[in-house]
C-alpha cells in the first residue's frame, strides 16, 4: 500500500492518494501525466495538470490486474483486459465502460465476464478491436465514437497456446502462430489472414448494410497547427445509401486541456444522381468562443496537441472500410505569424532624417546622464556612440516628445496583414535609455495586486537574458489569481496595450529610441511575437542650464528693480542732490564732447 503526496501546477495540493500502483502512463491526447490507482478491486486515474488534477477519473472494477493496451492514432483509446473482463476507455481513463456482446442489432451481453469466455489475445487499431478466446473463438467489433460492442465470428480452429493477434490494416487481421524446429532453435510463423469484411458477408452474423457509401476529407491523416484566437476550417465528403440518414459526428481528444471545440455544419446537394454531404467543420478554442468556463481549460499558456475524428453516429459493424477520418492538431505556435510596428509617417518622410544618411554607417551619441548599459535606470560613467542598423530597422517613427506615445502594433500571417494588435505588450529601450517613463501609475492602472516590470522580471532571470519579459513569465496585475500586495501604487505601470490606456512620456530629449517590443498577453498567442523597431524624438528645446526655479526668481527680481528705478529716477531729480548730479553729468558729457572733438583735429 502506498501514499502518495502529489504536486500540482501552482493551484493546490490534491489530498493524498490511497493505493496502490496499477501503472504511470503519459497521455498525450490530454498532455497529462495519469497514476493508476487501485483499492479494494477498485481502481481510477489521477492526474497531473490543471484540471483534471483536482478530481479523478470515474471508479471502476479491478478485481485482478489488467493489461492496458493504449490504442495508436493518439485519441486517448485504452483497452484494459484480462482473461475474464475487457474494458474500453476513450478519453484516457476518465471514463472507463464495460465492452458489449452483440448478435446482430441485440444485445447479448453487457460485459465479457457475463459472456463467460476466457481472453487469450487483443489486437487493436485506430478504429478495430479484436479478440481471441481460449474456446476457439474469435470476436471482432469497432472502438466507435460513443460506444464499443463485439460479434462473435463462426467457430473456426484457430487457437493455439503461443497464438497472437495483430492487425495489418484496416479490416486485414493475421492470426500468428510461432512453428517450432526441431533442428534449428529459429522460429518461423503460420499465418492466418482474415479479411473481416468478408467474413462480415456471412447472413448468420446479422451484421446489417452500412448506411453510408463513402466518408472522405482532405484533412485525413495530415497535421494542422491552430493558435490562440484563431479558427481551423476543415472539409469532407459523404454519400449515405439511398434512403437512410446517417448521422456525422466529429470529436476532439483532450478537450479538458485544450477547451477545443468543433462545430459541423451538413450542406447536401445531389449530384451525378447521388445525394452527396458537404461537411464543414470548424475548430476553436472554447477559451476564445467564450462558451466555457475559464476553469474548464487547462494552463492557456501551455501548448499541446489534440486530435480530431469524423464518423458516423452508431455505425453499423459492417461498415469497416469506412474508417474514420483523423486529424493531429498541433495546438501551438503558428510559425508564419509575426509582428511588426505601423510606420506610415517615419522622420525620413517629414524631412526630420536623411536616409541617405543614415544609410551611411550613421552613428550617434547617448549622453552618460541618459542611459544605463545595465538597464537598472543608473547614471552611466561615458557617453555611449551608437552604430544605426538602417538595413535592420529602416527609418524611425517620428514621435513628438510633449505628446503621450504608444506604437501601433500590427499581426501578420505568411505575408499578409491580418489585424492591430489588442493585446498587452511590454517596451524596452535596447541601450539602455531611461528618459521615457508611462503615463499611468500601479495605482491609475486600476491595479489589484503589484504589476510586474523590468527591473523584477531581469533580477528573475539572472544575467541569462536581458530581454526576458514573455507571455511565459507574465502575470497581469488585474488576475485575481495573481495575489502580490499592492505595496507601490506609484510606480510607473509598465504594460502597454490591453484593457488600459497606458502611454510612453518622452522626456525633454530630442534622439533616437531603438525599442525591443514583446507581447506578454498569454492569451493572445502561443508564439514569442518580438521585433525591435526605432523612434525619433524631436521637439524638445535644449535643458536650461540653471534650474528652472532659479531663473523664475532672478527675472521676477530683475523686473521689480527695473520698476522701482523707474518710479524712483524722476523723483531724485527734483531734489537738492539730485540737481547736483544732474549739473555734474551734464559737466561730464561736455568735457567728453570737447575731447572727442580734439581728437578728431577739431580743437
Amino acid at each position: 500500500m502506498f501514499m502518495i503526496m502529489k504536486p500540482t501546477s501552482g493551484l493546490h495540493l490534491q489530498a493524498e492518494l490511497v493505493g496502490t500502483f496499477g501503472g504511470i502512463f503519459s497521455f498525450h491526447s490530454l498532455s497529462q501525466v495519469g497514476l493508476l490507482l487501485v483499492d479494494e478491486q477498485m481502481a481510477m486515474f489521477s492526474y497531473s495538470d490543471h484540471p483534471l488534477n483536482r478530481s479523478f477519473g470515474l471508479p471502476f472494477d479491478y478485481d485482478r490486474a489488467l493489461d492496458i493496451l493504449i490504442a495508436p492514432g493518439l485519441k486517448g483509446i485504452l483497452i484494459f483486459w484480462s482473461e475474464k473482463n475487457l474494458l474500453v476507455s476513450r478519453n484516457s481513463g476518465q471514463l472507463v465502460e464495460s465492452v458489449q456482446v452483440r448478435e446482430g442489432q441485440r444485445i447479448l451481453y453487457n460485459s465479457i465476464v457475463k459472456a463467460n469466455i476466457t481472453i487469450h489475445s487483443v489486437a487493436a487499431n485506430e478504429n478495430e478491436l479484436a479478440v481471441l478466446t481460449e474456446e476457439n473463438n474469435l470476436y471482432y467489433g469497432s472502438l466507435g465514437i460513443q460506444s464499443s460492442s463485439l460479434i462473435k465470428f463462426a467457430d473456426q480452429n484457430i487457437w493455439s497456446q503461443e497464438a497472437v493477434l495483430m492487425f495489418t490494416d484496416v479490416g486485414m487481421l493475421e492470426i500468428l502462430t510461432p512453428l517450432r524446429d526441431v533442428l534449428f532453435p529459429a522460429f518461423d510463423f503460420q499465418k492466418c489472414r482474415l479479411n473481416i469484411q468478408a467474413l462480415l458477408m456471412d447472413p448468420q452474423l446479422q451484421a446489417g448494410v452500412c448506411k453510408v457509401e463513402l466518408l472522405q476529407g482532405e484533412f485525413e491523416n495530415k497535421m494542422y497547427t491552430i493558435d490562440m484566437n484563431s479558427q481551423l476550417e476543415l472539409t469532407a465528403l459523404m454519400i449515405p445509401r439511398p434512403g437512410t440518414l446517417p448521422v456525422p459526428l466529429v470529436s476532439v481528444s483532450n478537450p479538458h486541456s485544450l477547451g477545443l471545440q468543433a462545430v459541423i455544419c451538413e450542406d447536401g446537394y445531389t449530384y451525378d444522381g447521388n445525394t452527396k454531404h458537404r461537411l464543414n467543420i470548424s475548430l476553436k478554442q472554447q477559451h476564445h468562443w467564450g462558451r466555457a468556463d475559464p476553469n474548464f481549460t487547462s494552463s492557456i499558456k501551455r501548448p499541446t496537441i489534440s486530435t480530431i475524428t469524423l464518423d458516423i453516429a452508431n455505425k453499423e459493424i459492417s461498415c469497416v472500410d469506412l474508417k474514420p477520418l483523423t486529424a493531429l492538431i498541433s495546438v501551438g505556435c503558428d510559425l508564419e505569424k509575426k509582428i511588426v510596428i505601423q510606420n506610415e509617417f517615419s522622420a525620413c518622410y517629414h524631412g526630420v532624417l536623411d536616409p541617405v544618411a543614415l544609410q551611411d554607417n550613421y552613428s550617434y551619441i547617448i549622453e552618460r546622464e541618459a542611459y544605463d548599459p545595465n538597464f537598472q535606470g543608473q547614471q552611466a560613467k561615458k557617453d555611449l556612440e551608437v552604430h544605426y542598423p538602417y538595413e535592420k530597422l529602416g527609418c524611425p517613427l517620428l514621435a513628438y516628445y510633449d505628446i503621450p506615445w504608444k506604437p501601433v502594433v500590427e499581426l501578420w500571417r505568411e505575408g499578409k496583414f491580418q489585424e492591430v494588435v489588442e493585446a498587452e505588450y511590454v517596451l524596452l529601450e535596447m541601450n539602455g535609455l531611461f528618459t521615457y517613463t508611462y503615463s499611468l501609475t500601479a495605482g491609475t492602472a486600476g491595479c489589484s495586486a503589484q504589476p510586474q516590470n523590468w527591473t523584477t522580471i531581469t533580477k528573475m532571470a539572472g544575467d541569462t537574458a536581458s530581454f526576458s519579459w514573455d507571455r511565459e513569465n507574465y502575470m497581469s496585475c488585474h488576475d485575481p489569481n495573481y495575489h502580490e500586495p499592492l505595496r507601490w501604487p506609484d510606480v510607473p505601470y509598465q504594460i502597454l496595450g490591453g484593457q488600459t490606456e497606458n502611454k510612453v512620456v518622452f522626456d525633454q530629449r530630442n534622439g533616437i529610441y531603438i525599442f525591443f517590443i514583446s507581447i506578454v498577453d498569454p492569451s493572445y498567442s502561443y508564439c514569442r511575437l518580438e521585433t525591435t523597431f526605432s523612434v525619433y524624438v524631436y521637439g524638445a528645446f535644449p535643458l536650461s542650464i540653471f534650474p528652472p526655479e532659479i531663473t523664475i526668481v532672478l527675472l521676477t527680481a530683475a523686473t521689480l528693480l527695473s520698476v522701482w528705478l523707474a518710479y524712483m529716477i524722476p523723483q531724485l531729480l527734483h531734489t537738492e542732490q539730485g540737481l547736483e548730479g544732474n549739473g555734474f553729468w551734464v559737466r561730464l558729457y561736455q568735457r567728453c564732447r570737447k575731447s572727442g572733438a580734439c581728437l578728431w583735429g577739431r580743437c
